[in-house]
């Protein structure tokens, strides 16, 4: 199950972004939502050249994989 309907549309890197920022604003506490947020642009930056288009799908798949996992780590302590 994704965390936010609208995983499967997520085809592009800018897509991803947007998406992930949405997430955030899903997390319980303003310092969560910040810590992710963080880590969000910290994976843009690195793969910001990443010009293979194999590996930005992968790492599509992966993000919204992750993206899934800390919405459910979140939820289940609510």
């Amino acid at each position: 199950m994704a965390p936010l309907p609208g995983a499967e549309l997520v085809q592009r890197p800018q897509q991803l972004y947007r998406y992930l920022l949405r997430c955030c604003r899903q997390l319980p506490t303003k310092g969560i939502q910040e810590h992710y947020k963080h880590a969000v642009r910290q994976s843009f930056r690195v793969h910001s050249d990443e010009d293979n288009p194999e590996r930005i799908q992968q790492i599509i798949k992966r993000a919204i994989e992750d993206a899934d996992w800390i919405m459910n780590k979140y939820k289940k302590q609510n």
